[in-house]
């Protein structure tokens, strides 16, 4: 009989290396008019490996407001944002919390 395998468990300098590449940042999105109607969040999570939530909003038929929540690996993150940018998006950071839990 083979001898049984143990699987190691996670070594904690890599699970704290592997946590500490995570980032939960909020911004404050202002979409143009051109933007209102395209489904941008959509596109964000199927393009990027991030989770959204959407923390507040405020949307017109000329300008979309929101404050956005994203969760992932810091470079994933960053490569979101400029996306955004590209989109047309304005993208600033929060100061202040919104909407604290």
């Amino acid at each position: 009989m083979p001898p049984k395998t143990r699987k190691s468990a996670p070594r904690p300098a890599a699970a704290a290396t592997a946590k500490a590449a995570r980032e939960n940042r909020r911004f404050w999105l202002t979409y143009p008019t051109k933007l209102i109607t395209t489904p941008v969040m959509w596109h964000l999570v199927k393009k990027f490996d991030v989770i959204t939530n959407i923390r507040q909003a405020s949307v017109s038929d000329e300008l979309g407001i929101l404050c956005l929540e994203i969760e992932g690996d810091r470079s994933t993150v960053k490569a979101a944002v400029r996306w955004l940018e590209k989109q047309g998006v304005s993208v600033e950071p929060v100061e202040i919390n919104v909407i604290a839990s």
